[in-house]
């Protein structure tokens, strides 16, 4: 018997398929071990040992007991995992762990991959089998261990000196520089004022009218900001108006060719998913992933659609073009189909892994013949592979460029009319690439002129313009910007990106990424103490070092002893700093964001309530804040930055006074965001506050708005059939009904605050679910059946966000999946993880249960011993849990935050 190991189950099913009876293909479900989730995993002092343990999730354990079973009566071992470094990885982890177990005496070890999951490409990797690649493997190992060290020894100093911060790794902490430099570039930037003249013209044909601008005047040439201002501006309108005529004074035409953009890399398909489908990176990956290990079309046999997604190569193998070739002899004219094919070389210093690049695995396989028996997600984006790789071997677009030099006579005016003609389409008839940012007037048409020909002016506008900040980095453009600085790979980006955000150091504003406090901060830290190490040009060596162990032309021990030497003493001398100190480098570099000058020239960082204190960066248990020196006589804070980068917007607001009581209602603001106040209390009896509810718009608090929050929770009357009293309130998770100790959900703030008994009543009334008491909820999205009961699979909404819901079993979705793109096969997964999850716990349960039955039933002579070893085991029990709690916390880093896997 022939046992082969791939990673996933689908691809499994599918190549077993493809070789019959003789071979049995098992998946080893991703990695089947890693590190040590805790400090001391990897021993620099013992030569950079390495520590691993098999994954401990259920899945992972009962996969490789059914590897280990069905290697025993194996002949062959094939390792057919994913062709490159991760898949490298895996494959030598299924071995090592073979080998422990002493399995593999009789079994013939051979490694084979394969960049499309067809018939074809499997049987011919068959006959094509080699050893394992210990140079891709020693760079897996090199990376692994770098990420841990980094994350395992930077992450604790923030902990220490920055509470309230999460981790740090070596290229999400240079991703997240990037986002905040940016940011800091816009809020610092100053916007410039011009001019610029639109002269409205045409020639022999009154209705070809066309556009010029001016380009000289007076003898000199108009810059970018040679018109400053508007009186400028009508001055040059002026004289354009006043000219006795205008006359084509030279005219250049000349045919440019555009040449269509190579077939998809990782990077590149992550970029054009963004800007043309919307996808963020690790949904463009986990939809090309399916796509790779094949969809059942029509009924058949999976077959994947596309070649392997994890790429830096930019060719494509002789047949593939011969087939792209093919197809567009068959779908276009003769004369989109250039003479020779065309060839693709990578820009990329250090791509590495060079296999084929993303292209349709059939290329005649035309999207419109297969769309439905696909996603719309899977749809999409196999059309945009399938787009750009015949758009690659398609003709250049022809277009003719015309510039036309216009003089004003006895103006000393020059203008200029740009503009270009489409002569041949070419590649752009089926694929254009999107560039961001970027303005294409190429295809603006100028009506036919000659030299010296006399031209008529219809109108002249001028028009104001103020220069802009550059724009905040999208996902596109950053995985573009990371790519460009050759930090990180590009199978890597996603999982970053989505770390960013996982973290709090991010949030994504429409597609823009902006910086939370939390990540401005850290930024601000690392880039005072750990300077070199947020450096790109020293991350981008690094990488090109690490590059350099795949190639075999560098020793990943001696890399990581360069490393380690270096990062072990900053992270040292780290250790030594005191809070004061961080905080006042922190104030010092985050001043033009936290303290901008204000507009009457009073000191930026003075205290707006006691007018003598200095606001300053304060760390608290929950985070970083501001607050006034002169605490605690001065208990003046606010959040960490000010609305809308305008601290005056902090300052304390006084609505008016109760007449109730004659206090004074104030709008103030603290560390956790607005509150409202009522008079200032005293020791004993401190004063009203309550939040200000986000849904309210703080320009329209009035005095009214904030004594109906303040009145909260207010007893609305009792209920009409028992007498007990319904009260309504303002909690942690929102409004709320409270009646019968029971709380009960209110649609907005809105409702607590003017609701009556007759409509609480009908509220209170609304159906609940049988024995849990909680209302019935109509399903934000509903996924379909689930495969193996048929009952429904449904997301509904809680209050600790999205869940799915199957039966009895509740999910969370990760905070890295989107409601609206998550598919039934997804949810399937994070219900079978849960239900295993549930299961386990209830075995604990009844074990427990079990033992406690079994004492009683103990005679008392028998307790008396049992007593002593219960306080032996207590102690023992104690001691354990120091422990546990200490590896606890250095377990805490969780995984190095930016490992290579994918």
């Amino acid at each position: 018997m022939n046992l082969v190991i791939v990673e996933s189950p689908a691809k499994a099913k599918t190549i077993e398929k493809y070789l019959g009876g003789e071979f049995k293909v098992l998946a080893s479900y991703g990695h089947v071990r890693d590190l040590v989730p805790k400090d001391g995993s990897v021993l620099p002092d013992e030569n950079f040992k390495m520590i691993w343990e098999k994954r401990g999730d259920k899945n992972s354990s009962k996969n490789f007991s059914a590897i280990a079973s069905a290697v025993k009566g194996a002949d062959r071992l094939i390792l057919a995992t994913d062709p490159d470094r991760e898949g490298e990885a895996i494959a030598w982890h299924v071995l090592e762990m073979l080998n422990e177990k002493g399995l593999l005496k009789k079994a013939k070890v051979e490694r084979i991959s394969f960049n499309a999951i067809t018939k074809a490409s499997v049987q011919d990797a068959m006959k094509q089998p080699r050893d394992l690649d210990q140079e891709l493997i020693d760079a897996y190992l090199a990376r692994r261990a770098l990420d841990y060290l980094v994350g395992f020894n930077l992450s604790p100093v923030l902990w220490r000196k920055l509470p309230g911060s999460r981790s740090a790794g070596r290229v999400q902490s240079v991703a997240l520089r990037l986002i905040c430099q940016r940011e800091l570039e816009i809020e610092t930037f100053v916007s410039q004022e011009y001019w610029t003249i639109d002269a409205k013209m045409f020639g022999k044909d009154a209705d070809a009218i066309f556009s010029a601008s001016a380009t000289a005047w007076n003898g000199e040439k108009l810059e970018k900001f040679s018109l400053p201002d508007e009186a400028t501006a009508e001055r040059l309108r002026k004289d354009i108006e006043s000219a006795k005529g205008f006359r084509v004074q030279k005219l250049e035409s000349k045919e440019t060719r555009r040449n269509p953009a190579p077939p998809f890399i990782t990077s590149s398909l992550q970029q054009e998913a963004s800007r043309k489908l919307g996808f963020p990176a690790d949904r463009t990956m986990r939809v090309a992933q399916r796509l790779y290990e094949g969809v059942s079309l029509g009924g058949g046999d999976p077959q994947g659609l596309i070649t392997y997604m994890r790429t830096d190569g930019v060719q494509m193998a002789p047949e593939a073009v011969n087939a792209v070739r093919s197809t567009i002899s068959k779908s276009f004219d003769a004369d989109y189909l250039p003479e020779k094919p065309r060839v693709y070389k990578s820009k990329a210093k250090n791509a590495q892994e060079a296999h084929e690049a993303i292209r349709p695995v059939d290329p005649s396989r035309h999207p419109n013949d297969i769309r439905s028996y696909l996603s719309e997600e899977e749809a999409k984006l196999y059309e945009l592979v399938w787009k750009r790789a015949i758009a690659s071997q398609m003709a250049s677009a022809r277009l003719r460029q015309t510039r036309v030099d216009i003089n004003a006579e006895g103006a000393e005016v020059s203008l200029r009319a740009n503009g270009s003609i489409m002569i041949f389409d070419g590649f752009l008839k089926l694929y254009r690439e999107t560039v961001e940012g970027a303005e294409d007037d190429r295809d603006r048409i100028l009506p036919p002129m000659e030299e010296s020909e006399a031209l008529q002016l219809k109108s002249v506008h001028p028009e104001q313009h103020f220069t802009e900040p550059p724009p905040r980095f999208t996902e596109a453009s950053l995985v573009k910007r990371l790519e460009e600085l050759g930090i990180g790979r590009p199978s890597t980006y996603a999982s970053i990106l989505a770390l960013l955000r996982d973290r709090g150091y991010v949030q994504l504003q429409g597609r823009a990424f902006v910086p939370e406090d939390r990540g401005r901060i850290v930024t601000a830290f690392l880039e005072r103490f750990f300077e070199k190490y947020l450096d790109y040009d020293f991350t981008a060596q690094l990488e090109e070092n690490l590059d350099s162990v795949s190639d075999g032309k560098l020793d990943w021990k001696q890399l990581l002893g360069d490393f380690w030497r270096d990062f072990f003493s900053v992270v040292e001398k780290t250790k030594e700093l005191r809070i004061t100190e961080v905080l006042d480098h922190l104030n010092e570099s985050l001043a033009v964001y936290l303290f901008p000058e204000k507009e009457d020239g009073s000191p930026p960082r003075e205290c707006p309530t006691c007018k003598e204190g200095e606001l300053s960066i304060k760390v608290g248990r929950f985070g970083a804040f501001i607050g006034c020196s002169r605490y605690p006589d001065c208990k003046h804070t606010r959040p960490f930055a000010a609305a809308d980068g305008d601290a005056s917007a902090q300052e304390d607001q006084s609505l008016g006074t109760d007449p109730d009581s004659g206090e004074e209602v104030v709008r103030k603001s603290g560390r956790f965001g607005p509150y409202l106040q009522l008079g200032e209390g005293s020791k004993e009896s401190p004063p009203k506050r309550v939040s200000i509810p986000p849904s309210f718009n703080n320009d329209e608090l009035d005095l009214e708005k904030a004594l109906s929050l303040l009145a909260l929770p207010r007893e609305i009357g009792p209920h009409p059939e028992t007498g007990d009293m319904i009260v309504a309130g303002l909690g942690r998770y929102g409004p709320y009904l409270l009646y019968q100790k029971k709380y009960t959900k209110l649609e907005s703030v809105e409702d607590a605050l003017t609701v009556g008994v007759n409509r609480a009543v009908e509220v209170l009334a609304q159906p609940r679910q049988a024995r849990r008491g909680r209302a019935v909820v109509e399903p934000l999205r509903k996924l379909g059946e689930h495969p193996d009961d048929g009952e429904p699979v449904n997301i509904l909404s809680g209050r600790y966000g999205p869940y799915v819901k199957h039966g009895k079993i509740n999910a969370t979705i990760p905070r890295d999946r989107q409601v609206e793109e998550l598919t039934l096969e997804e949810a399937v997964e994070l219900i079978a993880a849960r239900a295993a999850k549930v299961g386990a716990k209830k075995s604990r349960t009844r074990a427990k249960t079990k033992t406690k039955t079994k004492t009683k039933t103990k005679t008392k002579s028998k307790s008396k011993a049992k007593t002593k070893s219960k306080a032996k085991v207590k102690a023992k029990a104690k001691t354990k849990t120091k422990v546990n709690a200490k590896a606890k916390t250095s377990a805490s880093a969780e995984e190095p935050p930016d490992t290579e896997s994918s």
